[in-house]
């Protein structure tokens, strides 16, 4: 079998994200030469690494946003910067993602800002897409009346679960957060780790999570991408890499942070 389908069919078989040699640039400043990374169908990867890494690049250079100096990303056995139009569309409707700030349209309501992309990418009429709507917005866990509200009028925690509910708007298999904890309370934060995780398993998404939050590392990945010199020096679980000699990854697993997330999560098992 070949790594290409023909017309705008997607390889199911093919890894939800494969990238191979990437190099990316902003002028003479090279963020990312020679990173290879391929993600399992179905795990929650976590993407982690010290500023400057490139992490959020990573995530725009998958999802198209920035085109790559060197190497090839693919989604789905598709390189998605050979892709026509119509194959980049099967593509991003394969996708979901949540922004680190949400990136809602603040004119809109929560309910429309849902609605959008299936007025965009699907023939559904106004009436199903509005059932639907209402059905993403209880399924990342807000109450109905959210719907009718405008971004500015939700705390925080709503408006990430807003982020959320349109990012599932087209039933993705592949879902990218951003930062999806940052600025959360610990409660908060832990609530929506546990949305994830219930999410993942219930839907079988492959999840794409660029995070600092140790305490989400630990609660619900299934393997950890650590960017540093321009790479991915390794990719494990967390166990794993509690174990590392890298100089960032035991500073970052095993500083005073790391040791309560993981004292945290022993506590919890226990």
């Amino acid at each position: 079998m070949t790594d290409q389908t023909p017309e705008d069919e997607l390889n199911e078989d093919a890894p939800p994200i494969e990238v191979r040699g990437l190099v990316s640039r902003f002028g003479d400043n090279v963020i990312h030469d020679g990173l290879n990374l391929r993600v399992k169908r179905g795990e929650v990867l976590g993407v982690v690494g010290g500023s400057g890494t490139g992490k959020s690049v990573l995530l725009n250079t998958i999802i198209g946003l920035k085109d790559p100096d060197g190497g090839a990303v693919k989604v789905y056995g598709r390189d998605i910067n050979r892709a026509t139009a119509r194959q980049m569309e099967a593509i991003e409707r394969r996708w979901g993602v949540l922004f680190q700030q949400g990136a809602l349209f603040s004119n809109l309501t929560v309910k429309q800002n849902v609605a959008a992309p299936m007025f965009e990418h699907t023939r559904l009429s106004r009436g199903e897409i509005w059932e639907l709507a209402d059905l993403k917005i209880a399924l990342a866990g807000l109450p109905l009346d959210a719907g009718d509200k405008k971004p500015a009028e939700l705390s925080g925690g709503m408006r990430k679960r807003a982020g959320l509910a349109r990012a599932l708007a087209l039933d993705p298999a592949l879902l990218f957060l951003d930062e999806p904890t940052a600025g959360l309370d610990p409660i908060g934060a832990a609530a929506f780790d546990d949305l994830i995780a219930e999410l993942s398993d219930s839907m079988g998404l492959t999840v794409f999570m660029i995070t600092h939050d140790l305490d989400s590392l630990y609660a619900i990945t299934d393997r950890v991408a650590v960017l540093a010199d321009k790479q991915v020096v390794e990719v494990a679980p967390v166990a794993e890499l509690e174990k590392s000699d890298h100089p960032w990854i035991k500073d970052y697993f095993l500083g005073p942070r790391g040791r309560a997330a993981l004292d945290a999560k022993a506590r919890e098992n226990a």
